[in-house]
């Protein structure tokens, strides 16, 4: 699964190249996971709920692909650990396991791929 959704990232950075914004990514690359036959759920909202408060609407997950991997996209200079933070907190938010972090500013899109795991 990861691969199929590390190969429409990179056909997406193979067209576009590195320097545009976040939502041109998020938008290209919805479409080519789509292409590809994968099912892709865009803008998920992920609730949060802390000692009874249930807020619905707390963070939102670019992509949650075939309902098992989380997508987190970027397009920032460096990718940070908060960055990674981030998308483990999705990841046990959600309960699934897998995520990737994906990101476009980079000249080989290879260097701006990260997965994570929860055991």
């Amino acid at each position: 699964m990861s691969g199929a959704i590390i190969g429409a990232a990179i056909e997406v950075h193979r067209q576009l190249g590195p320097g545009l914004l976040e939502s041109a990514y998020e938008s290209c690359l919805e479409r080519e996971l789509t292409v590809r036959g994968l099912g892709v759920e865009r803008q998920r909202i992920v609730p949060v709920t802390y000692r009874g408060l249930r807020v619905p609407r707390a963070y939102r997950m670019d992509f949650v692909v075939n309902r098992l991997v989380v997508v987190e996209i970027k397009a920032v200079d460096r990718v940070l650990q908060i960055h990674e933070a981030q998308l483990l907190s999705y990841l046990r938010l959600s309960n699934l396991k897998l995520g990737l972090l994906i990101n476009f500013h980079v000249g080989l899109l290879k260097h701006g791929i990260k997965r994570l795991c929860l055991l």
